[in-house]
Formats: structure tokens, C-alpha cells, sequence
């Protein structure tokens, strides 16, 4: 009897989803509004789209000033179209603060490079700058193009917290790529964490960082912590290696 009953349930609540199936309409389950906005691709890999903020084009770095007195202009390199680290002006960021975005940047190891570890064409990209510890949240760039070191430190990582996925390093004097989509941590009015960091990153096109949750910022020795903070610049940091600089180009963001 309980049988029964239960094919009895089942089959009379088939019934009702299929006549409510077959009375169904497709506008019943069509958005019209609101309508997307309109984006145009850029025409070559890695370029710009239309509403990108082009935060490096080739031509100066009026969009940066530097890490260490945000009223003094970036002190790197600037020809033939690249950005190259200038190590004594240390660390460079983004006049622009930011919250959750789409980030491209191009870097090149020089083909000279030498040292090895972490001291072999060591920079990095800080996702959100912060004024204090660390300095923010990283993302690796580093030659490990046959260079190993701890395996958390190395290119494509989350600095000292998200192992990358693959290693898809180029050899040294190879122009690379990263693409990035950063959503930035939010916080209560008491500054305890609301919700994470999240990040996924493409290196050259490799998926090495899937929606990864960030435990906090990413400092060189401790652990990671959160503290109440809202938009922040990007940095490229200038690290302080004895190996040769390396050099960045065709950098855009777009704010989302």
C-alpha cells in the first residue's frame, strides 16, 4: 500500500509539471531589461576594449605615481614603448583607486637575465595596494622558466598563499601575459570581513588561479590578515634583486 502510494504521488506530480510545461509560454522565462551595454573587442590579442582605462599605452606614466610619495611622479624607464623597473625608485601604483576589475598586463624577463629563485627577474602585481605590512595582495611575476623555488613563490601564484595551477612560464626575453579578474574584499562597519578577495588569473593564456578566496594580504613572513580598507591603487613592484630589471607594457583595466 505504501507502495502505492508513493508511485501514486510521483506519478500524479508528473502530471501536473508536464500540463504546466505545455502551458508555459517562452516569454515566461525572457529578460529584456536591462540591455547589456555595448563593448567593442579590441582587434588583436591582449588589446583593449572600448571601455578600458589604459593605464600604460606606450607613451608615458601620467596614469602612476610613486609607492613610496604618491605627490611624486613613477620614476621607471619609459621607451620604445615599454616600461622597464628602475629598482632605486622602488615600487610604482596606479594614481587610480579601485574596487573589482579586469586587468591585462604584458611583462618580458630579459633574455640576460641572471640569479636564481626568487632572485631572477622577481616584480610582481599588487592587485590592491595597501599602506601597511606587505603592502597589499600579490600576484607573482618571476622567471620560472626552469628556475624553481618554493612552489607558493613562484610565477602565477598568490603570493605565499594559492599554489598556481600550471606552470605556463616562457623562456626569459619572451613577451607574457596576464589576465586577471580581481573582486576586491569587502567589510562590516566593525572592519571583520563581509566577504573575501576572489581572483582568477590567465597566464598566457593558462588558467593558473581559479576563483581562488584570498585568506587575507600576502606578506613575506607570517600569516595572511585582513584590515578594513576600501578602493586601492595597483602597484608594480620594483623588488630588490641584484638580477637584471624586467620590463611591462600594454597594461589596461576595466572597472567592474
Amino acid at each position: 500500500m505504501k507502495h502505492t502510494l508513493i508511485l501514486t504521488t510521483i506519478l500524479t506530480g508528473s502530471f501536473f509539471i508536464a500540463a504546466a510545461q505545455q502551458s508555459a509560454k517562452p516569454e515566461d522565462t525572457e529578460i529584456y531589461e536591462p540591455v547589456p551595454k555595448i563593448v567593442t573587442p579590441g582587434k588583436m590579442p591582449g588589446a583593449a576594449p572600448s571601455d578600458a582605462i589604459i593605464l600604460f599605452g606606450g607613451d608615458n606614466l601620467d596614469h602612476w605615481v610613486s609607492n613610496k610619495d604618491t605627490t611624486a611622479a613613477a620614476g621607471w624607464i619609459v621607451a620604445d614603448h615599454i616600461i622597464t623597473v628602475n629598482k632605486a625608485a622602488g615600487d610604482i601604483q596606479t594614481r587610480r583607486r579601485f574596487m573589482d576589475f579586469q586587468l591585462h598586463a604584458e611583462y618580458r624577463i630579459p633574455t640576460n637575465i641572471t640569479g636564481s629563485g626568487q632572485a631572477r627577474g622577481n616584480s610582481g602585481i599588487f592587485l590592491a595596494a595597501l599602506p601597511w605590512g606587505a603592502g597589499g595582495y600579490e600576484l607573482q611575476v618571476l622567471d620560472n622558466f626552469n628556475n624553481k623555488t618554493y612552489v607558493n613563490g613562484q610565477v602565477g601564484s598568490i603570493y605565499k598563499q594559492s599554489v598556481p595551477l600550471a606552470n605556463a612560464a616562457l623562456p626569459p626575453g619572451d613577451w607574457q601575459t596576464y589576465d586577471v579578474v580581481w573582486t576586491a574584499p569587502r567589510f562590516n562597519d566593525d572592519g571583520t570581513v563581509k566577504s573575501p578577495a576572489r581572483v582568477t588569473v590567465f597566464h598566457n593564456g593558462v588558467l593558473v588561479q581559479n576563483n581562488f578566496e584570498l585568506r587575507g594580504d600576502t606578506p613575506y613572513i607570517g600569516q595572511p590578515a585582513y584590515r578594513k580598507h576600501g578602493p586601492s591603487p595597483i602597484k608594480l613592484q620594483a623588488h630588490g634583486d641584484k638580477s637584471e630589471p624586467i620590463s611591462y607594457r600594454n597594461i589596461w583595466v576595466r572597472e567592474l
